[in-house]
């Protein structure tokens, strides 16, 4: 194994989204996770090699049926060797099957166990069903992106499952883990995509208290609002992004669109922003996408062509970066951040549930007979 986190071992209870992503994170970055799929899920399949869902890529899979009575042992023995555990249930689910923080220290004083949720582990809505798209709306980012005249649009469900959920935890348990090396002690990390979304809009808090932001939505610097920072669909009916705040490349996006300054007037005089996006998006319009690509070429206009999830592995940028990598035929992106003196793990596939679950327990000290007992009672599959 390679990767910074090569050293450790983490115990991953089989959910979606965010808790998914955040043990897909760790996995890229060396950790030993091993995930605990339900044995309902559990299907005979002839090529147990590989799966189509990269999210579960570098990890391991044991199938295990947490209802039975004997499920929780399992899980519990295998968090005696963990570093750290991974549950996205619902405030108090871990606990009624067995596997929760109590039950889990009790066997592991130095555990760090992380717990992945929408809503937190407390206040009134934390026993609701909820997704991305209501996490973002209660800590205000949904409200804050669209156009003015129109309904808030999610954007897609980065900001609240992954941003604010998945890589906010991985920081958390990472940081319990740096203070368990001095502690000795585990403890609990309660992750919520509500607190998670919330502290990745602090930014626009700052530029609030600035006097930067007014508060209506798809007026403002970031938000669309502001010519000089938005999408302009071009001759081919493709698009580009711009992204000219600062004076200087300001003035080198005049530059690549011909445009004379002193006709456009001052960047920033809000008054002058509808004339000044219909003078960009007609110019935009002359050419194409590649055309403007290549007459922005050497300048710092900050403009970039809008891709999607079907090409923009082809861009020369994200080539040479290995930005992207096919693993067993399927194209994904590539691990991140990279690290100099020891770089992430290449994930070699990602596998169907339970495809490893006599190789995890056996190596974890479970016999043969005491496997195909478990296996007989449905505990295991």
């Amino acid at each position: 194994m390679t990767g910074p986190l090569r050293d450790f071992t983490f115990l991953e209870i089989a959910g979606l989204g965010p808790a998914p992503f955040c043990a897909m994170m760790l996995a890229d970055m060396g950790a030993t996770v091993i995930r605990v799929d339900r044995a309902s899920r559990v299907r005979a399949v002839a090529d147990r090699s590989a799966s189509s869902d990269v999210l579960n890529r570098g990890r391991r899979s044991v199938g295990v049926d947490l209802k039975h009575p004997r499920g929780a042992e399992v899980v519990l023995q295998m968090a005696e060797s963990a570093d750290g555990l991974i549950e996205g249930f619902r405030p108090g689910v871990a606990e009624r099957l067995g596997i929760g923080p109590e039950q889990a220290l009790a066997r592991n004083p130095r555990l760090v166990y992380g717990r992945m949720t929408g809503w937190g582990q407390t206040g009134p809505r934390a026993k609701q069903a909820g997704h991305d798209i209501d996490y973002i709306a209660l800590s205000g980012v949904l409200g804050a992106v669209g156009p003015r005249d129109a309904n808030p649009v999610p954007p897609l469900n980065l900001v609240g499952d992954f941003g604010g959920g998945g890589m906010l935890l991985a920081f958390g348990l990472l940081a319990a883990l740096l203070e368990a090396q001095t502690s000795g002690l585990g403890q609990v990390v309660d992750a919520a995509m509500v607190d998670g979304s919330a502290l990745l809009s602090t930014m626009q808090y700052a530029l609030k208290h600035g006097g930067l932001w007014d508060g209506d939505r798809g007026d403002n610097l970031l938000d669309g609002g502001a010519p000089f920072y938005s999408t302009y669909r071009t001759k081919d009916e493709l698009f580009l992004a711009v992204g000219a705040l600062e004076p200087q490349f300001f003035a080198d996006l005049l530059t690549g669109l011909g445009l004379d300054a002193s006709a456009i007037g001052d960047q920033y005089s809000r008054a002058g922003w509808p004339e000044m996006r219909t003078v960009f998006a007609g110019r935009f319009r002359e050419r194409t996408q590649a055309e403007w690509v290549a007459a922005f070429d050497g300048l710092d206009a900050c403009v970039a062509p809008v891709l999607d999830f079907d090409n923009a592995h082809e861009d020369p940028h994200n080539v040479e970066r290995g930005t992207f990598l096919e693993v067993a035929g399927l194209r994904q992106p590539a691990p991140a951040p990279r690290f100099v003196r020891t770089p992430p793990a290449i994930p070699d596939r990602a596998y169907p549930p339970g495809s490893h679950t006599d190789e995890v327990l056996t190596a974890l000290g479970w016999s043969g007979d005491e496997l195909e007992a478990l296996r007989a009672e449905g505990v295991i599959r």
